[in-house]
C-alpha cells in the first residue's frame, strides 16, 4: 500500500521581465528609498553637530552625496537634497568681518574650506582727548591741547612765553589768551628776553586793545622784571632751560591721572620751584601759576591716561628738541 506524500513545495522564482531582467519587487523598491534618504540625514547630523566648521560640514555633504550617486542610479533625489544642504551651508558660511587694530578683516570660506582675507581699512575712531576738551572747545584751544599742551619744552624764549602765558592764564582763559597769542608776540617782539627786558612798564601799561589793557599792570610789570631775572638765571646755569629741568633730574614728571578732578592746582614741586624763583626777584609765579606753567612746558605730564597725547607728547618734545 502506497502512502501517498505531499509534495515538496515548489522554490518560489524571481519574475522576469520581458528583456529577462528581474522586476523590482516592493522590498527593492523600499531599500532604494532607505538608501537616498541615509546621504541626506548623514548630511544634516553633520551640520547639527559641527555650527563652527561650516566648511568641514559642506565638504561632508559633497562626499555623502557621491557616494549616494555611485550606490544607486535612482539617486537624483539625494543629489537635488544634498545640493541645496550645501546652498545652505554657503550662505551659513557668508562674510565674517573682524576690526582689529583699525583695520577690517573680511574673511570668506568656501565650499571646500578655502579661506580668504581680505583687508580693508576701518571706519576711524573719534580720537580721545582730555576731558576738558569737548566737542563744543574752540578748534584753536584743541589743536593747542593736541601739539603743544604737555609736549616737553627745552628752549628759552619758547619757555618765556609759556610762563608769560601761564602767568595771564590768572586773568583770562586759555581759549581768549590763545586768541589774542598774536597781540602777545607783538607787543613782546616774539618773547625775546631781552628785548623784554628793555621795555618801559609805563609804556606797556599805557597800551589799550581794543580799547581795554592786555593784563593788568602788576602782571605787565612783572613780566619786563621776570624777563631781567631769566637773563641772570641764563648766566649762571647756562639757560633757564637748564635752571627749570634739573628740578626733575631732566625727566618729565608722568602723573597717570584718569579724571579731571584727580589734576591738582599745585604740587610739592611747583611750590618749591616757586619759592626759589620768587628768592631770584622773579614776580608772579605763586606755585598755581608755576604748576601751569609746568603742565604747558611738559615738565609735568598731566594729560589723561586715556587721552590720546599721554604717550605721544613725550615722543614729541624729543624728536623737537633733538
Amino acid at each position: 500500500m502506497s502512502v501517498a506524500t505531499e509534495p515538496p513545495a515548489a522554490e518560489t522564482r524571481p519574475i522576469l521581465a520581458p528583456t529577462c531582467n528581474r522586476v523590482p519587487t516592493f522590498e527593492d523598491r523600499r531599500r532604494k528609498k532607505e538608501m537616498v534618504k541615509k546621504p541626506a540625514e548623514k548630511a544634516k547630523n553633520v551640520i547639527s553637530q559641527s555650527p563652527a566648521k561650516p566648511a568641514a560640514a559642506a565638504a561632508a555633504v559633497v562626499r555623502s552625496s557621491v557616494s549616494a550617486d555611485s550606490s544607486s542610479d535612482s539617486s537624483s533625489t539625494a543629489s537635488s537634497s544634498s545640493g541645496s544642504i550645501v546652498n545652505s551651508v554657503k550662505s551659513l558660511s557668508s562674510r565674517r568681518t573682524k576690526i582689529r587694530n583699525g583695520v577690517a578683516k573680511s574673511v570668506k570660506i568656501g565650499p571646500e574650506g578655502v579661506v580668504a582675507l581680505t583687508l580693508s581699512p576701518a571706519v576711524p575712531l573719534p580720537v580721545k582727548r582730555c576731558d576738558w576738551i569737548t566737542p563744543n572747545s574752540e578748534p584753536l584751544y584743541t589743536c593747542f591741547h593736541d601739539e603743544e599742551w604737555g609736549t616737553p619744552v627745552h628752549d628759552d624764549v619758547k619757555l618765556f612765553e609759556l610762563l608769560v602765558l601761564s602767568q595771564a592764564l590768572s586773568e583770562l582763559s586759555w581759549p581768549l589768551i590763545l586768541s589774542k597769542r598774536p597781540i602777545f608776540r607783538k607787543l613782546f617782539d616774539e618773547f625775546n628776553p631781552k628785548s623784554v627786558a628793555n621795555l618801559e612798564p609805563e609804556r606797556l601799561i599805557s597800551m589799550r586793545v581794543h580799547g581795554s589793557k592786555l593784563l593788568s599792570e602788576p602782571k605787565l610789570r612783572a613780566i619786563v622784571e621776570n624777563a631781567k631775572q631769566l637773563i641772570k638765571i641764563q648766566q649762571e646755569f647756562g639757560s633757564f632751560s637748564n635752571y627749570l629741568w634739573r628740578f626733575v633730574s631732566n625727566k618729565p614728571i608722568r602723573t597717570g591721572f584718569r579724571h579731571t578732578r584727580q589734576v591738582p592746582a599745585k604740587t610739592p614741586k611747583s611750590e618749591l620751584i616757586s619759592k626759589d624763583l620768587m628768592q631770584r626777584g622773579f614776580c608772579c609765579v605763586g606755585p598755581t601759576v608755576v604748576y601751569s606753567f609746568m603742565q604747558v612746558s611738559g615738565v609735568v605730564n598731566d594729560h589723561l591716561i586715556t587721552c590720546f597725547r599721554y604717550n605721544e607728547s613725550e615722543k614729541q618734545g624729543s624728536r623737537t628738541n633733538t
